[in-house]
């Protein structure tokens, strides 16, 4: 099992929270591909930490669907299916949805502000085909909503779908463009308004529009 060197990581989180967060990182982005046999000695030994914390770090990534625990056999990184998006996107979209409802009453002319501020950001990385530093963005630019909520509830289930999101566009199943700056600027115009059903809707279109462009894809290269 192949594992990185020299790496950093925050001082302040606690053993666990640190092997939890290297650990995703390495799944999202393939660093540990999947199928991959994990062995907990290994990793504590790369990450610098004791076994336990490793292991209390698989069960919570097992828990999030990125490790595939068999006690007594195996511990492995899940496999990854680009169908998946089509499971994954639909109930993000209504998290997301219910996120931007619930901010809506909350919104003030600064995080209006901030919004607009990352979303031309999203569009400047895309211009340049920065897509991973595009994907930072465009997941700012929905947390900043998520936030305002101030429901960790709404935020802790999110933050677990987005995960899987950010696995899926490293291995090419996510795919950003230039749409959703527009329907980025379209939500923000809908928060102005107070329109909550017009955001409702533009925040469902604006996850569920990557299954699209994945279906697209996948027909072009049958083609």
């Amino acid at each position: 099992m192949p594992i990185p060197t020299g790496f950093t990581t925050p001082n302040r989180l606690s053993a666990k929270q640190r092997a939890f967060q290297q650990l995703q990182e390495w799944i999202i982005d393939g660093t540990l591909q999947p199928g991959e046999k994990l062995n907990d000695g290994e990793l504590a030994n790369a990450l610098g930490v004791s076994r336990t914390p490793v292991r209390e770090a698989l069960q919570l990534l097992s828990v999030e669907g990125l490790v595939e625990m068999n006690p007594g056999v195996s511990t492995q990184v899940t496999q990854l299916n680009g169908e998946d998006i089509a499971k994954i996107l639909p109930p993000l979209a209504a998290l997301q949805s219910l996120a931007a409802e619930t901010a809506l009453p909350l919104m003030t002319a600064r995080t209006i502000e901030s919004l607009r501020h990352v979303n031309a950001e999203f569009g400047e990385a895309l211009a340049k085909d920065d897509y991973h530093y595009a994907l930072k963005l465009d997941e700012e630019f929905h947390g900043i909503v998520v936030e305002l909520t101030e429901n960790p509830y709404i935020a802790n289930t999110i933050s677990t779908f987005q995960a899987h999101v950010r696995r899926l566009f490293f291995h090419n199943s996510i795919i950003l463009d230039e749409g959703s700056v527009e329907e980025h600027e379209l939500i923000v115009q809908a928060f102005e308004q107070g329109n909550r059903e017009e955001l409702n809707r533009l925040v469902r279109r604006n996850w569920l529009r990557a299954i699209d462009a994945y279906q697209a894809k996948r027909e072009n290269r049958q083609l």
